[in-house]
């Protein structure tokens, strides 16, 4: 074998790759012309490569890394030959077209193995194609500046390959800046709370003033303290150092008036750096119109700023002979009334030049402010009355009619629910994309346990995520404040232990505590005060206060982080502990006040406030606050919160869960004191951990219902944004058109669910109906034969131990069961009909489902309650609840038997599955249905409360149920969502006037 050394094979890889700008190829080939100049006794062998590979070459594996991640997340690549993104398929795509034999196919799959990540969810009408690969690898100047900007601060490549694509979906659906005819897109983008949105939008701007956009404006939240985030962001990771000096020498402190970040700001050094004006490296510059200290006031050199010299004069400025030796302008403006009235106001003032001009506007928190809220019902007749927020958008949309408009938010139900019928607002009539929850993020399944199908009493630090983070605050517990404060001061000894140890500390370099509890200013400044004589009071260091600290230490950290966190470095002891305690208090205690308030109102106050992440090099300190901690403001380093507070607005609720982000280094430590029994209204009472499961189930279900619909049919989307309202409108009846006097033109007729569960919420609750509806399923209640079943689930992710329970069982035929399904009464008219629907035509009409395995489960023999029903074999009967303030139920199938009734129907379409443990099996043309006798109440003894005699009363019974039609219950085409205009004449109306 050659002694090439490894730095010229990594310098021959190096370009072989760079020369596959629009994907894989021959890389022999690509090699040998690297290699031909330099290099050319160089050996270019697979043997070399497989060797270097197998012997862990970091540099080389690093680069192979990078690109075959992104090959692998490559989307409409034609070379793909439409394999999936981050698929095997995908991969051996790439190898064949590398011409790679099997030894190295094999070597990087070890070291490289593909990301089988979730990619980005997209419901979108049809758009014309123009942002493709070939184009993008062509003009891509800043986004490569961002991405390797992304890359230095340790984003891996999956990371950055799921930003690409990410971003891409955005992009390739605005229009063509170079299009001669004026259009505007609308877009929103879904993402978690404080998951990383702020990434994507700068990934879009970056990849979109490459396409050719020249205005880009970016509405950076309501108070200057987000805005300043939001600009010191896109200054430092995309604008870069060259365009904010302007030609300014570093080392003339005259020439340095007036810029911004240069001696005050430490992290300047590792603001972006193009290697020189971008002007004069063949790209263009970015102009900044707003600054870290200034938001938008005047076109600071009036007219002229939004002068773009043409080089072909006679040719409109999208022309690509001017538009791409254009600077860019960017804007960073607070959602202000006075400031956007000045900007309109500017933009007024230029004439001819607006109706030439690409621009983007990019809306943080777009549920925000941004949202029309005026009451349709008072509105001037024939006039549509706007909000001032969103009637100053509504101009600048007007004055920019090349402009496009991408909204992000973490709480989508406000813009979903904008009037899609009134054009001049700002529903996202063209795309509407959710992004995949982001690696390592802690979101609502890391506080909760979802589905988890261990038993209470078995769950522990390890397999429960409630046990680990969640902390009740009942009125038995007291309110458990000095506890939380302890943990906060435990918790930062830790972080300090572990940096001490070897851990990096740049995520430690904030501690902070939240504590939520009013929205009311006084209540604030009160326990504020409560709160800072606690933390002197409590004798940190004293006895008594270190034995209570080593006391919390041994029964809750301790445990947890052995459970959680075993690979990284625990104190043997609390004494081990001790010195980090005190150097943690003085941190907190600085300055002799441990408690800052984040009330306020005005920039003034923010000002005054000093509360700055960016600049400030360590913030320890616990904050008492309300509204202005919960929107767009990123508390960094939160590891203990202390909420009690009650609202009834899903969407408030949902951005109060600040301890929702990223906690590299110290997941194990995060703690949620939460209330349980807060008091709510007039003699009510709120669980505020429960109102947060059941806000994130809401979440979940619209995120799988948009990945569901998402897939495309015959090349034309099954849902567009368009269908989305009345999509969900069958989960959330309140949901309707804005105005009072439209009705949203489409009609969800049809839910498809081959292989799926069906399990409606909405029952009666009215007696009556509860009472028919039990008669009605007396026939069906008759086939269960005498004699349990026993079904076991074999062990999985949950448990490592098989899980058995029993069953009556019996087999109906399949127009019986629809039989009873089409006479049933709910809480809802119409709720189930789209389900039913199609069951109905699985006669044969679309697909042949024979018949219906039932299966009643039985509960364990210590908490069963079982009765007859109607003259029916006894029945197992089970306790549910409806959601707080809504008819419908929860979930009605426990986990274990939904997962047995599923592993039936899977294995049933698979012709290698081996029979379940238990033995049963149905055919490829038998579904499951899960009958449950369900009694509403919050304790046993309302079970026992509906059965007399053995027999239980038929009016108090919910007759619930799970169905899971078999997998080849579908259609050719695969569809599983159908709609209906209303009025077919408005065919391609969102809304039409209501009858």
């Amino acid at each position: 074998m050659s002694h090439t050394p490894a730095a010229v094979l990594l310098e021959i890889h190096t370009s072989a790759l760079a020369g596959m700008r629009t994907g894989p190829g021959n890389f022999a080939q690509w090699a040998a012309v690297a290699a031909a100049d330099d290099f050319p006794d160089a050996d270019l062998s697979e043997e070399l490569f497989h060797a270097c590979l197998m012997s862990g070459d970091e540099a080389l594996i690093a680069l192979w890394r990078r690109h075959l991640t992104a090959w692998d997340f490559a989307q409409s690549a034609r070379w793909a030959q439409d394999t999936p993104a981050r698929s095997d398929a995908r991969r051996a795509i790439v190898y064949d077209r590398l011409r790679f034999g099997s030894d190295v196919r094999k070597a990087l799959d070890d070291v490289v193995p593909v990301a089988k990540v979730p990619g980005p969810t997209v419901i979108t009408r049809d758009f014309a194609p123009w942002y493709t690969p070939e184009r993008a690898a062509v003009r891509s100047f800043y986004w490569t500046a961002y991405e390797n900007k992304l890359r230095a601060k340790g984003w891996s490549d999956a990371a950055i390959a799921s930003l690409d694509e990410a971003s891409r979906a955005v992009v390739e659906r605005l229009t063509d800046p170079e299009q001669s005819a004026a259009r505007q897109a609308k877009g929103l983008v879904v993402g978690y709370v404080q998951s990383g949105k702020t990434a994507n939008f700068t990934g879009v701007a970056a990849k979109a003033i490459d396409a050719g956009y020249r205005l880009v404006i970016v509405l950076g939240g309501t108070l200057n303290l987000l805005r300043r985030q939001t600009q010191r962001r896109l200054d430092m990771e995309l604008i870069g150092q060259e365009n904010i000096l302007r030609g300014a020498d570093i080392t003339d402190l005259d020439s340095l008036v007036g810029v911004d970040y240069v001696g005050d700001d430490e992290d300047w050094p590792v603001f972006v750096q193009h290697g020189g004006r971008p002007s004069a490296l063949g790209a263009f510059d970015i102009e900044r119109l707003t600054t870290l200290d200034n938001d938008y006031k005047s076109l600071a050199q009036g007219i002229r700023a939004l002068e773009f010299e043409k080089r072909e004069p006679a040719r409109p400025l999208h022309d690509p002979m001017n538009l791409h030796h254009a600077a860019a302008r960017v804007l960073v403006v607070k959602k202000n009334k006075s400031v956007l009235t000045k900007l309109v106001k500017d933009l007024k003032q230029i004439h001819g030049l607006l109706g030439e001009l690409p621009a983007l506007i990019i809306d943080d928190e777009s549920d925000q402010a941004s949202v029309n809220t005026l009451d349709p019902k008072k509105w001037q007749q024939g006039s549509t009355d706007r909000t001032a927020i969103n009637g100053l958008l509504s101009q600048l949309l007007k004055l920019l009619p090349r402009a496009q408009y991408v909204g992000y938010t973490a709480t989508p139900f406000a813009n979903v629910f904008i009037d899609p019928g009134d054009d001049e607002d700002l529903f996202p009539s063209d795309f509407l994309i959710s992004l995949p929850r982001p690696a390592g993020y802690m979101g609502a399944q890391d506080f909760h346990d979802l589905d988890s199908a261990i038993p209470q009493e078995d769950r522990t630090y390890a397999n429960s995520q409630e046990k680990a983070h969640i902390r009740d605050i009942y009125e038995s517990t007291g309110d458990r404040l000095q506890e939380a404060m302890d943990a906060f001061l435990l918790s930062g000894a830790l972080k300090l232990y572990r940096a001490a140890h070897g851990v990096p500390d740049d995520p430690f370099r904030h501690h902070t505590m939240l504590v939520h509890q009013s929205v009311r200013k006084d209540d604030h400044a009160e326990l504020a005060l409560r709160i800072n004589s606690m933390w002197h009071q409590a004798g940190y260091s004293s006895t008594a206060g270190h034995e209570r600290l080593a006391a919390l230490w041994a029964s809750d950290f301790a445990p947890v982080s052995e459970a959680r966190a075993a690979d990284l470095p625990h104190p043997a002891s609390y004494e081990e502990l001790r010195p980090h305690v005190h150097t943690a208090r003085q941190r907190i205690g600085s300055g002799g006040q441990p408690v800052i308030v984040v009330n306020g109102d005005s920039d003034r106050y923010f000002d005054q406030l000093d509360l700055d992440f960016d600049r400030t090099p360590h913030v320890w300190k616990i904050l008492v606050g309300g509204t202005k901690l919960s929107r767009g403001f990123t508390v960094e380093g939160l590891t203990v919160t202390y909420y009690r507070r009650t609202t009834q607005q899903a969407d408030t609720l949902m951005q109060m869960g600040r301890w929702f982000g990223f906690r590299p280094g110290y997941r194990d430590l995060v703690r949620l004191y939460i209330g349980r029994e807060e008091p709510f209204g007039r003699d009510k009472y709120a669980d505020l951990y429960e109102a947060y499961e059941a806000i994130c189930r809401d979440e979940e279900t619209f995120r799988e219902q948009l990945a569901q619909y998402a897939v495309v049919v015959d090349g034309k989307p099954q849902v567009t944004p368009m269908q989305v309202p009345p999509l969900v409108a069958q989960h959330l009846p309140w949901i309707k058109p804005s105005a009072r006097n439209k009705m949203f033109n489409a009609e969800l007729v049809e839910v498809r669910s081959p292989g799926r569960p069906i399990e409606p919420a909405s029952y009666p609750v009215n007696s009556g109906a509860l009472k028919r509806n039990t008669e009605r399923w007396l026939p069906l209640l008759s086939a269960l034969k005498p004699g349990a079943v026993s079904f076991t689930n074999p062990p999985d992710n949950s448990s490592s131990l098989p899980r058995t329970f029993e069953a009556l069982t019996g087999t109906v035929p399949h127009s019986q069961l629809v039989s009873v399904l089409s006479q049933l009464e709910w809480e809802r008219p119409g709720h189930f009909a789209p389900h039913l629907t199609y069951l109905s035509q699985l006669d044969g009409t679309l697909a042949k489902v024979d018949e219906w395995l039932l299966v009643s489960p039985r509960l364990a023999a210590n908490t069963r309650v079982e009765a007859s029903i109607l003259g029916s074999l006894p029945l197992s009967l089970v306790r549910r609840s409806r959601q707080t303030g809504k008819a419908s139920f929860g979930r009605i199938a426990s986990v274990e038997h939904r997962t047995a009734a599923q592993r039936l129907i899977d294995e049933a379409s698979s012709t290698a599955a081996e029979p379940s443990g238990d033995g049963l099996r149905v055919s490829p043309t038998t579904g499951v249905a899960l009958l449950y006798p369900v009694v509403e109440g919050d304790s046993h003894s309302d079970v026992h409360a509906v059965v007399r005699n053995g027999v239980a009363d038929p009016s108090k019974l919910v007759m619930a149920f799970t169905l899971i039609p078999p997998t080849s219950a579908e259609s050719g085409d695969h569809r599983l969502v159908r709609f209906r205009a209303k009025n077919s004449s408005h065919a391609n109306d969102a809304t039409i006037p209501a009858v």
